[in-house]
């Protein structure tokens, strides 16, 4: 069975940063993608980062460009998401996720909560 284990959220202050860490098992070599996803309170969940396990391609979204970095430990089955200039509106639920393509989610990761004050 595929697993993933996240954490790395907390409370920091704005200008903060964070590293979140997810890692993974149960897959059979490096053909698959993580990906992490966040949700705020009243919002609809947004895809943030994906990296490519095979390849290490990345992708951000918009709001997160230049501030946030996702690289890879294929030895360590680990995908890390670098948060650095975090904002109050980077506050949210953020969850990672697998899949055998980029921004697929066929399984998910509990829950790490990320909240930066103002």
């Amino acid at each position: 069975d595929v697993q993933l284990q996240a954490s790395g959220g907390g409370l920091v202050q704005a200008g903060g940063s964070l590293r979140l860490s997810c890692v993974v098992s149960g897959f059979t070599g490096d053909d698959y993608a993580i990906g992490w996803y966040r949700q705020a309170p009243g919002k609809e969940r947004e895809g943030v980062s994906c990296i490519g396990m095979d390849d290490g391609s990345t992708y951000y979204a918009d709001s997160v460009k230049g501030r946030f970095a996702i690289s890879r430990d294929n030895a360590q089955n680990t995908v890390y998401l670098q948060m650095n200039n975090l904002k109050p509106e980077d506050t949210a639920v953020y969850y990672c996720a697998a899949g055998y393509d980029k921004w697929s989610d066929d399984y998910w990761g509990q829950e790490t909560q990320v909240t930066v004050s103002s």
